[in-house]
């Protein structure tokens, strides 16, 4: 319903925001990564927001960047996670970060995040495998074009997510492509 918001940043009280919109103020809840990047008080402020309506409340949950509300959203799908708790989520940990963890099925990283207790990680980690789309994936922790080629021809090959990240770990940092393939393949074969 309400998309985006552009205003002037009025109040910051984490994690909540008041953005002046032609007079009229909206609260707003974010997570911390968005509240750390935001101007400071009565500069212009642009929101992507998302809008949930409650039998008790209504309330606006506004981030930095599409890649933060779309981690929302597929964090709220989960059953037993809230906006709440999404929003807990993605102020202990960036949008990257939760889509290595859930690459590389590490539930240790998000049970660190206040609130995610064992079982609610596995649940996490098993719903959003897939989901955080491909330019947030394993990619997030590629440093070259080298190793995103080689990244892919490990994916093209069969081999999981899982298998080619460790295997790209593994590699040295400025190996060539052909090289690096070979030397994965090396790898993954032991």
């Amino acid at each position: 319903m309400i998309g985006k918001l552009t205003g002037i940043l009025s109040d910051k009280n984490p994690p909540q925001v008041l953005v002046d919109c032609n007079g009229v103020g909206y609260e707003v809840q974010v997570p911390m990564s968005t509240f750390y990047n935001l101007p400071e008080l009565g500069a212009r402020v642009s929101l992507l927001t998302h809008f949930v309506v409650r039998e008790d409340a209504q309330i606006l949950y506004g981030f930095d960047n599409a890649q933060e509300r779309e981690a929302f959203r597929q964090l709220i799908k989960i059953t037993g996670v809230g906006p709440r708790t999404a929003l807990s989520v993605l102020s202990g940990m960036s949008v990257g970060e939760l889509a290595q963890a859930v690459t590389q099925q590490e539930a240790g990283r998000l049970i660190k995040v206040p609130g995610i207790g064992k079982k609610t990680a596995e649940r996490l980690l098993l719903e959003l495998k897939g989901k955080l789309g491909p330019d947030l994936g394993v990619t997030a922790s590629v440093a070259n074009d080298a190793q995103a080629d080689i990244l892919q021809a490990l994916l093209a090959l069969g081999y999981s997510d899982k298998e080619a990240a460790a295997a790209l770990k593994a590699l040295p940092a400025e190996v060539g492509v052909s090289e690096g393939i070979k030397l994965a393949l090396r790898a993954l074969a032991k």
